[in-house]
C-alpha cells in the first residue's frame, strides 16, 4: 500500500532574532508534530529545509536524527522524468512530505506536477494548514475575495509589462475580479511604479509585504494616490522583501 504525501507549509520567512515562538504563531501544533516525524522530504532546497527542521525540533523532537532524514530536491529546473524517482519511497509504502521554500507547496511554487503524478499513482495526498501569502494578502486588501486570479510574474520589459497590466485591468473591470501578482523582491519598486502609471486613476492597488512577520505591511490605495506617494518619496518599505501586488479596477 502506498504511503501518504503530506503537503507541508513553511513560514513566509524570518530573520535572526525572530525565530523564538515563530512556528507557534504560524504553523498549527498538530502540523508541526506530523512534519517532525516524516522520514522523507521533497524540498526546493535541502540546506534551508534542514534549517527549518532544526527550528521545528525546538518544539517537537524529530522522529529520527536530522542526518537520517532523506531530503530530495524538486525545483523549477527538475526534469519531468525525475518525478517518478521522487515518488518511489511513497510507492514503496513510506510517508513523505512536500515542503515549500516559503508558504504552502504547489501554489506559486514547484510541486503541482508531482502532486498530480501522486494522484495518478494512487498515492493519498494530504494538504496541511499553513500560511499562504496570496490568501493572506487577499484577506487584508479589502478587494474582491469572491472572484480573483493569480498571474505570477509579469514581463520584465517595461513596455510589455505595461501592456499586460492594461489587459489585466480590463479583465478586472469587466469581471469585477481582483488580480494578484508577485515580483522578484529587488524589482518591487519598478512593479509598483508600473501599476501606478499604467492603471486608471481609480483602480485600487494593494501592496502586501512580509506577511505574517513582525515587519508586515498591507496598504491599499488608488493608482492616483500611489503616484503621489511615489513622487513624494513615500514608497513602501519593501525593497528586497517578499511582496504580493493586487489590484481591482473600478
Amino acid at each position: 500500500m502506498p504511503g501518504t504525501l503530506y503537503l507541508i507549509p513553511n513560514t513566509l520567512g524570518y530573520s535572526e532574532g525572530q525565530q523564538e515562538g515563530l512556528l507557534a504563531r504560524i504553523i498549527p501544533d498538530t502540523v508541526q508534530s506530523m512534519s517532525a516525524n516524516l522520514p522523507y522530504l521533497i524540498a526546493e532546497n535541502a540546506k534551508t529545509t534542514r534549517a527549518y527542521l532544526k527550528l521545528l525540533a525546538q518544539n517537537h523532537p524529530l522522529g529520527r536524527a536530522l542526518q537520517e532524514i532523506q531530503i530530495s530536491e524538486l525545483n523549477v529546473n527538475t526534469p519531468e522524468k525525475d518525478l517518478e524517482a521522487l515518488l518511489a519511497p511513497l510507492v514503496a509504502g513510506h510517508d513523505a512530505g512536500l515542503i515549500s521554500e516559503a508558504g504552502v507547496p504547489a501554489v506559486a511554487d514547484p510541486g503541482a506536477n508531482l502532486v498530480r503524478l501522486a494522484h495518478q499513482r494512487g498515492i493519498t495526498v494530504r494538504p496541511l494548514v499553513g500560511p499562504s501569502s496570496l490568501l493572506l494578502s487577499l484577506m487584508a486588501s479589502g478587494l474582491n475575495g469572491q472572484s480573483f486570479a493569480f498571474h505570477g510574474y509579469l514581463p520584465t520589459d517595461a513596455a510589455l509589462r505595461s501592456k499586460r497590466i492594461k489587459e489585466l485591468e480590463e479583465r478586472s473591470k469587466k469581471e469585477k475580479q481582483t488580480q494578484l501578482l508577485i515580483e522578484t523582491p529587488y524589482r518591487n519598486a519598478a512593479m509598483l511604479e508600473a501599476l501606478a502609471t499604467s492603471c486608471n486613476s481609480n483602480t485600487l492597488i494593494c501592496v502586501a509585504t512580509d506577511l505574517s512577520l513582525p515587519t508586515e505591511s498591507v496598504q491599499t490605495k488608488t493608482a492616483t494616490e500611489w503616484k503621489a506617494r511615489l513622487k513624494s518619496g513615500q514608497a513602501p518599505d519593501f525593497h528586497k522583501k517578499p511582496t504580493v501586488f493586487l489590484f481591482l479596477a473600478d
